[in-house]
């Protein structure tokens, strides 16, 4: 029968692929330093008069419109936009069809001064109760001023769920990020995963640092707008400035981008968790005290708990500074964050961290340096089937430019690395497999890069396939394989 033929021929593609990718590790075969020389866009910021940054036309008209998660289980979504002219309404008119609009949510204004500049009258309203996989229309702002946008929400929470993610770490707001970011929309991809640095607007001073953010607003709206982007905050979020009697830390970015932290009984915006379709996103803070007893460090422990494999089986977690990273740049930066997580990760399985930071792309294979501490003299990573796969995509785009300095030789469990802008993708299948793909900005194409298939940490092992029935798993792994 062809189509069971075919359907054989992807079941033996997929167990080959896993194979290759696992004796790899196995073996501890050093991966590959790409080549590759990028053709550079110049690292500069784009012009405020680029219409990049278009600010709708209107009196008082919405801008800078974004939505994320507003609840654990994504039924829920929290709307933030910008009006110029005058606070206005803190509302959303939404329904399940085009210029109708049958329900409203009302939520609430606020603004910030930085240095001189003052902000623009900030709304989030969090939009609640919704259906899953539904799609959805909503409407903010007063009279011809008024702008109209979209979101599809997820499915519910299954364990079978397909769903596909993009991760962008680093993105600015150069030329680069332009061509990052409009790749990313081409992919298909659902939600981002944001791992930290959105604007650097940082690298401003006094009341540019307040307009950079206003003009990188804009500049995402074009995805933002019409779907989630979850949320971590990198260092360049710290806006830490005693030149302008400006000490508090993560200002802008917390008047700005809201995370639904509570749902997840998180004290902090910086580190929370949400659950969406097949998937359990850990956010961490790399950037607030996380040593033990931390308050950081007990809600994690607690958050480990409530991770439910059964019904969300990929666990995934989101972090600005990478664990395991062999660029020049930052090196051994995130070790003190794996010192006291690490062996969290291997113990509840964690399936992939991913990480900003390091202005160049990196995955590595599953290992692990838990035996490590300072009398052991185990200070070396080793091959560990439990370990999570790293991943390093800090190449959004920003003005800094390019980490294009590796460490040579490259380790040993370092699988693939390339200092080149892009954007990654996670596509759940199933409970067992996803497919990973980082796609390169090449001179301003997009080019599938790097990709293999992810294998989840939990459906894996024999004992739990055996759960699973046999017209079950032939359903589900099937077609994953191309």
């Amino acid at each position: 029968m062809p189509g069971a033929t075919k359907m054989q021929s992807s079941v033996l593609q997929v167990i080959f692929t896993s194979f290759v990718f696992l004796s790899s590790v196995n073996n501890g075969y050093a991966g590959t330093t790409s080549t590759f020389t990028r053709k550079e866009w110049p690292s500069i910021d784009i012009p405020l008069d680029n219409e990049a940054f278009a600010v709708p036309e209107g009196y008082n008209a919405p801008q800078q419109v974004h939505i994320t998660q507003g609840d654990y289980d994504g039924k829920a979504v929290i709307i933030s936009w910008v009006t110029a002219d005058e606070p206005g309404p803190s509302r959303v008119q939404y329904g399940i069809s085009k210029n109708r609009y049958d329900f409203t949510a009302e939520g609430k204004m606020t603004n910030y001064t930085m240095y001189r500049y003052k902000s623009g009258f900030i709304h989030q309203v969090l939009v609640d109760g919704l259906e899953h996989d539904t799609k959805y229309y909503y409407k903010i702002g007063n009279g011809e001023s008024a702008r109209e946008f979209w979101f599809q929400t997820p499915p519910k929470i299954d364990p079978d769920a397909p769903y596909k993610f993009g991760i962008i770490g680093d993105l600015g707001q150069t030329y680069n990020s332009l061509s990052t970011l409009e790749h990313y929309m081409q992919s298909g991809a659902q939600t981002v995963l944001f791992a930290g640095d959105l604007a650097y607007a940082d690298r401003y001073q006094y009341n540019d640092v307040g307009i950079r953010w206003d003009s990188w607003g804009c500049f995402i709206e074009r995805s933002a707008a019409y779907q989630p982007w979850i949320w971590s905050a990198g260092n360049h979020e710290i806006e830490y400035f005693p030149y302008m009697d400006e000490v508090i830390p993560f200002k802008s970015y917390l008047h700005r981008y809201p995370t639904p932290y509570l749902a997840s009984k998180s004290s902090s915006p910086l580190w929370y968790a949400i659950r969406r379709a097949s998937a359990h996103i850990i956010v961490l803070s790399s950037y607030s005290p996380f040593v033990k007893y931390t308050p950081q460090w007990r809600w994690l422990n607690e958050e480990f708990k409530r991770v439910n494999r059964e019904k969300t089986p990929w666990l995934i977690v989101l972090m600005h500074v990478p664990i395991y990273n062999s660029n020049e740049a930052h090196f051994m930066e995130g070790e003190s964050m794996r010192a006291v997580f690490e062996s969290w990760f291997l113990k509840h399985k964690v399936d992939v961290v991913f990480a900003g930071h390091v202005h160049a792309y990196e995955r590595s294979y599953r290992i692990s340096n838990v035996h490590y501490n300072v009398s052991s003299g185990q200070h070396y990573p080793v091959p560990d089937k439990s370990a999570p796969v790293y991943i390093t995509v800090g190449d959004g785009g920003n003005q800094e430019g390019l980490a294009g300095r590796f460490r040579d030789p490259q380790p040993d469990y370092s699988a693939f690395r390339e200092a080149s802008y892009g954007h990654s993708t996670l596509e759940i299948r199933n409970r067992t497999h996803a497919l990973y793909h980082w796609n390169r900005n090449d001179d301003g194409n997009k080019v599938a890069t790097d990709s293999f298939v992810l294998r989840n940490q939990y459906w894996a092992s024999n004992r739990r396939r055996r759960k699973l029935r046999k017209n079950h798993l032939r359903s589900v792994v099937g077609p994953i394989a191309y």
